[in-house]
């Protein structure tokens, strides 16, 4: 295989705090939450906003939000595009790392954040900023080495959430997007909006998955990067789920982990019929990514290939987010297109 690119990340799983801000008619009440949480009181005391305090374990960090924050930093663009649904832009005081075009509802809302970074910012930069809370989307948000643990955040009085997809326990499914949203909806006082973007998210899968029920299921092969080997999303990815969802099975869903390298051996003996090929900045292009594929005659006969099947996702779309439920409509749309005529 000639050289193109390399994966351009690693997605392993690897000062003060603002003044707070008086909260009231956004801050509804709710009994919902996701498993391992509890709330407090439903009734407010004094200086206690209502439903507070709350309680949170993720990724085995505990913490106790007396209120909800209100100068918040997201790493990645996955939680800024979740706190942006959820009505949250007036709490955003910083984005980092985008990795594709914002969905374009959400635009406007984005580009009045100031970003801090192209790519994961210095742990002062961040401090720079004076959040109360720094959400971030990547186990590198929280990057030890980087001197952006959580640790040294919780020194600085900052409270920290990683979504949930780099806990490293299991599996990753559509579930576990519904309980992120929840989650970071119970957190921010606005469980109530955070049930209703569930609901409609759960819809939007729905009406794709109902569309494609009883289709033969398509053999999909995921092209991430690379070009010695192919980096590919394993079993326990969103991915999967995804693909599954929109009437097709991941070719590689026997590999134990989220994401992983393969042989452009193995690709060839599974034979896929579709490639879904993921759209982030700082991999190569998708047409970069199309031509080095259709470049290579080791491939000539793998039927995706020979066929020019190819279904365009953008990487934000297949992580634990608002975007999970579009991508089940577009992989939908490219597997069974005879389904949506």
């Amino acid at each position: 295989m000639s050289q193109l690119f390399t994966p351009a990340r690693t997605r392993g799983f690897l000062r003060a705090t603002a003044a707070a801000v008086a909260l009231s008619s956004v801050l509804l009440t709710t009994n919902c939450g996701a498993a391992g949480e509890s709330g407090g009181d439903a009734k407010a005391t004094a200086g206690v906003p209502a439903g507070f305090p709350v309680t949170v374990d993720n990724c085995g960090v505990r913490t106790t939000y007396d209120r909800p924050p209100s100068r918040v930093v997201t790493i990645h663009q996955h939680p800024a595009e979740l706190m942006l649904a959820l009505g949250l832009k007036d709490r955003m005081v910083g984005t980092a790392f985008p990795d594709s075009a914002v969905l374009p509802e959400l635009k406007e809302d984005y580009e009045a954040v100031p970003e801090l970074a192209r790519k994961e910012p210095s742990f002062e930069k961040v401090l720079d900023a004076e959040p109360d809370f720094v959400y971030g989307g990547y186990g590198s948000a929280f990057a030890e080495k980087e001197g952006r643990s959580r640790t040294a955040f919780a020194d600085a009085g900052i409270d920290t959430y990683l979504n949930r997809e780099y806990c490293g326990k299991k599996k990753v499914t559509m579930e576990d997007t519904y309980d992120e949203v929840r989650t970071i909806g119970k957190i921010f006082g606005v469980a109530d909006r955070a049930d209703k973007l569930v609901t409609d998210l759960k819809s939007r899968v729905g009406r794709a998955a109902g569309k494609v029920e009883g289709e033969p299921d398509v053999p999909v092969f995921v092209y991430d990067s690379g070009d010695k080997a192919a980096f590919t999303a394993g079993g326990k990815s969103l991915g999967t789920e995804l693909i599954r969802l929109a009437g097709g099975e991941n070719v590689f869903a026997d590999l134990d982990d989220v994401f992983g390298d393969v042989s452009w051996e193995q690709v060839i003996e599974r034979r896929p019929e579709v490639i879904a090929v993921y759209d982030y900045a700082g991999a190569g292009s998708v047409e970069q990514k199309k031509r080095f594929l259709l470049s290579q005659p080791a491939l000539a006969d793998v039927p995706a290939v020979r066929n020019k099947r190819f279904v365009v996702l953008p990487l934000t779309a297949t992580l634990v987010g608002i975007r999970s439920a579009y991508a089940v409509d577009d992989l939908a749309r490219g597997l069974h297109p005879e389904s949506f005529r």
